[in-house]
């Protein structure tokens, strides 16, 4: 397998999230670019590659977790 592709499949990724105007969507869809440049950095090793993008995969799993926290407040408020 060609780990090139990896790579054009997770650029893909982050230009489509940096499109999104869900910040919700935008976050997922980054997640899944930063883990996906995490194998290829890996893959092909890339060590800076794969320790930047792993590090952004825990960014963005944290804005995720709070914007988790904050939809489950409103709910919260409503009732």
């Amino acid at each position: 397998m060609s780990w090139e592709y990896l790579g054009y499949f997770a650029s893909a990724l982050l230009v489509t999230s940096l499109a999104m105007s869900d910040v919700h969507k935008l976050r997922w869809f980054n997640l899944a670019g930063c883990i996906a440049f995490t194998f290829y950095g890996l893959a092909i090793e890339a060590w800076p590659v794969a320790l930047t993008n792993a590090l952004l995969a825990l960014v963005n799993l944290y804005h995720l977790h709070k914007l988790k926290l904050t939809h489950c407040k409103a709910g919260a408020s409503r009732s």
